[in-house]
C-alpha cells in the first residue's frame, strides 16, 4: 500500500475521532509538535524505525515528541499506529492531519520574510491583509533574512510576493546583463 495513502487515512481517521471528541485544536497542535520534532531531531525516524525497539518505549518517544500535556486520543492513536506496526509513517500522517485541519477549518499558513525584525503591527497589518485577501484564518509565521537587504517576500497559500532589495538589484542585474 502507498505510504500516501496510508498516511490520508489514518489522518482522516484522527481528524474525525478528534472532532467527535471536540479535541481537534488540541491534537493539531500536538501534530504540529510531533512534525516539527520529526525536522528538527533527524535521528527520531532512526529511533522510531529501529525494531530492536520495544513498542511502549516507541510509543513513549512518541508521545513525549507531540509535546507537554498530551491529549488522551492521541496517546491512543499512537499507540494504535505502533501495535499495527506503521509507526514508520506516523510524519506523514502528522503532516496529513496539519492539511485536513487547514482545509477543514479553512485555515492558510502565510509567511513574512523581512531582512530585519519588524514589530508586531506590521506583522498583524500583513495578516489582516492576507485574511482580507482570501477569506481564511492565518497562522502567520515571521522570519528574518538579512540577504534580503530591504523589503519583504510575503508567501501565503500558492502566491510569493517578492518586495525584496535584493530581487529588485538582482532584475537589474539580469537588465545590465542582457
Amino acid at each position: 500500500m502507498d505510504l500516501g495513502v496510508i498516511s490520508v487515512r489514518y489522518a482522516r481517521a484522527l481528524l474525525n475521532g478528534a472532532i467527535a471528541a471536540k479535541t481537534e485544536d488540541k491534537v493539531y497542535g500536538e501534530m504540529h509538535s510531533l512534525a516539527q520534532s520529526y525536522i528538527e531531531v533527524p535521528q527520531l525516524r532512526r529511533v522510531i524505525e529501529n525494531p530492536m525497539l520495544a513498542k511502549d518505549k516507541k510509543e513513549n518517544i512518541l508521545v513525549c515528541a507531540c509535546g507537554s500535556n498530551v491529549s488522551d486520543l492521541t496517546k491512543r492513536f499512537i499507540s494504535l499506529v505502533v501495535r499495527e506496526g506503521r509507526e514508520f509513517a506516523l510524519q506523514f500522517v502528522a503532516n496529513s492531519y496539519i492539511s485536513l485541519y487547514r482545509k477543514q477549518k479553512n485555515v492558510i499558513h502565510g509567511k513574512l520574510i523581512t531582512a530585519s525584525t519588524v514589530n508586531s503591527q506590521v506583522e498583524e497589518k500583513m495578516k489582516q491583509m492576507v485574511a482580507s485577501k482570501t477569506n481564511a484564518v492565518v497562522e502567520f509565521q515571521t522570519e528574518v533574512d538579512p540577504s534580503l537587504v530591504g523589503g519583504f517576500v510575503l508567501e501565503y497559500d500558492t502566491y510569493r510576493l517578492d518586495m525584496s532589495v535584493k530581487r529588485q538589484l538582482n532584475d537589474i542585474l539580469k537588465q545590465l546583463n542582457k
